[in-house]
């Protein structure tokens, strides 16, 4: 490694920088043991999801939030594609135009479903993703015995 008296300006800038973003964003950290695997985990179902809901008093109740807010986020984006793409024909009559509309409702409308539900569950209190993690250790553990 260099020594930092022998970085440049520009080098040090660059370093603090990426420094910065990796503690505000540190999805890539926990979640590497899981991404690029050479061997995938399979599939889990609802009852696994539940079994470990019940067995683990700490991460249970809270991934049982967070999933429920996935369900809200994906009702908001079901709306929001409809309703616009909905909009868009009556008004315009065009294919293309209804098209994005639905795309840019969907996203739209998973976006404001997400907030609504980070809202009502109070997620920013809760470490959602710690218990993701705490899940897939668990699903792993499972799946080797």
């Amino acid at each position: 490694m260099e020594d930092s008296s022998s970085k440049s300006f520009l080098r040090k800038q660059w370093d603090e920088y990426k420094e910065f973003w990796a503690d505000r964003f540190p999805f890539t950290n926990v979640y590497s043991r899981y991404i690029g695997r050479e061997q995938s985990l399979p599939s889990w179902s609802e009852s696994d999801v539940n079994e470990f809901i019940a067995s683990d008093p700490v991460h249970g109740p809270i991934l049982k939030t967070a999933r429920e807010a996935a369900n809200i986020a994906l009702y908001g984006s079901a709306i929001g594609a409809i309703t616009t793409a909905g909009f868009a024909w009556k008004y315009s009559k065009s294919l293309h135009g209804a098209g994005l509309s639905f795309v840019g409702g969907a996203v739209f409308g998973w976006t404001f479903g997400q907030e609504i539900a980070n809202h009502a569950y109070q997620l920013y209190r809760l470490d959602t993703m710690a218990a993701q993690a705490k899940f897939m250790d668990w699903w792993e553990n499972k799946c080797r015995r």
